[in-house]
């Protein structure tokens, strides 16, 4: 039977559109799809689906954009938590801002406990004074988690709060504080922070002064990071290393890491109206970590940088570039002769794993330790053969010259008197000073190199 021009019609239309449903259907797809990966990915603030925010977090819509004010690597689980963790105390942990904004969020990590982590109120505020546990007046805010102020962390995750309202300055020392009933053993902790802590008996979460606060500690407790919403900076910087990177013999309370002078030194250039990009700077070292191999325990204390890179640096807010110094462990603790081109490869795996995401990756020569009783001839050919491959540009993308900058001028193989604290390995403050002053703040332009 022929078909009349009517039901042709009627048929074609029909086509039509069921094939424009089935378009809409994939635009909407899509559409949700990139607004699910904006959301989490871009560093911009976004409300929820539903159009408000959290209770408690007063958090208006903003064009600013997330980037990291202050982090630290969960490193290890805290010896003598293993079974109670630290019930019934109020955990005052005191950081230090990179970058100012007008929300913060904070990261709690449970990664090296065994059981979940029950916080049942958390806080936020600026600190009174330096090296202080009291809060400022009119700072003190409650931190909530998914609109509610109780949040549980599963072993082995992690959980951002909601925004809090609160102008965060940079060069600020900020108070988090956590409150914990229960025990969930082991505690999460980054030890050797070179900055003091605080905890107290009970909850003490609101408390503005800090009177209760009679626990000191050098270590910051289940806290991993600081963002804050800015209109100052568009990106971040994370350095990944090692206790050099940490600031290890640098001043109690100070802030005299490289770090911490590299970020002074950005941000007033901007500020002078040099052509740098607008970045904050965190710092990733953990003191004694490795490229390629992980301390004991499940999961691992110290984890090598290959194993914690895609968290503690990709997992930043709009992380721009990456700056390694990272391998010196390496040679230190290899129970023979370290060797030289397994770790040119991890480090040019790290580079792989950046690039992957777009971002940058500045690298750092390995400075000498002739005096250190770990200092071996063999080792120190090691190092030599690292350093000439990063120079040679055939590792990172651009070079920051940390051994050509402290190194003693009649024995290259030492560090120049007045940057060694004493220990022929680590430097003095003014060693910290002169590294972050090596770095030429021009390799922190530009991006990644396009992959062929």
């Amino acid at each position: 039977m022929t078909r009349s021009y009517d039901d042709s019609a009627t048929a074609s239309r029909a086509r039509q559109n069921a094939l424009l449903a089935a378009l809409l259907a994939l635009v909407v797809a899509v559409s949700a799809g990139i607004y699910a990966g904006v959301a989490s990915d871009d560093g911009r603030d976004r409300l929820s689906a539903a159009g408000r925010h959290p209770r408690q977090s007063a958090a208006p819509a903003s064009t600013g954009v997330w980037v990291g004010a202050w982090s630290a690597s969960p490193a290890a689980a805290e010896p003598g938590t293993e079974t109670g963790g630290l019930a019934g105390r109020s955990l005052r942990n005191v950081v230090h801002t990179g970058a100012g904004g007008s929300l913060a969020r904070i990261t709690l990590s449970n990664l090296y406990g065994q059981q979940p982590l029950t916080v049942t109120h958390a806080s936020i505020a600026l600190a009174a004074a330096d090296d202080s546990a009291a809060a400022a007046a009119g700072t003190m805010r409650r931190v909530t988690f998914g609109g509610r102020g109780q949040v549980v962390v599963p072993p082995g995750q992690q959980r951002v709060s909601d925004p809090v309202e609160l102008r965060v300055p940079h060069e600020a020392d900020v108070l988090v504080t956590t409150y914990s009933p229960t025990g969930a053993g082991p505690v999460t902790y980054h030890p050797r922070a070179r900055q003091i802590s605080y905890a107290a008996r009970g909850d003490r979460t609101a408390d503005l002064t800090g009177a209760a606060y009679t626990e000191q500690v050098e270590a910051w407790r289940y806290l991993s990071a600081l963002d804050v919403l800015s209109h100052e900076s568009d990106g971040t910087v994370v350095v990944l290393g090692d206790s050099l990177t940490a600031g290890a013999t640098s001043t109690l309370g100070a802030n005299r890491r490289w770090t911490d002078v590299l970020s002074r030194r950005l941000r007033e250039a901007v500020r002078s109206g040099a052509d740098l990009p607008r970045y904050s700077v965190v710092n990733q070292g953990i003191s004694g970590n490795r490229v390629l191999a992980n301390g004991p325990g499940r999961p691992a204390d110290n984890p090598s940088g290959l194993n914690r890179f895609a968290r503690d640096v990709l997992g930043r807010p709009q992380v721009k570039v990456v700056v390694i110094d990272l391998g010196i462990n390496d040679i230190l603790r290899h129970p023979g002769t370290a060797d030289a081109e397994a770790i040119l490869a991890g480090l040019r795996a790290l580079v792989d794993q950046a690039h992957g995401r777009g971002v940058k990756v500045v690298g750092a020569t390995l400075m000498p330790f002739r005096g250190h009783r770990g200092y071996t001839a063999a080792r120190e050919e090691v190092r030599q053969r690292i350093n000439a491959e990063i120079r040679e540009g055939r590792v990172f993308d651009a070079v920051v010259d940390f051994d050509a900058a402290v190194r003693d001028a009649y024995d290259p193989r030492r560090l120049r008197g007045e940057y060694d604290c004493g220990d022929r390995l680590h430097p003095s403050d003014e060693g910290y000073a002169r590294m972050g002053e090596a770095v030429e703040l021009g390799v922190l332009r530009g991006a990644a190199p396009v992959r062929l």
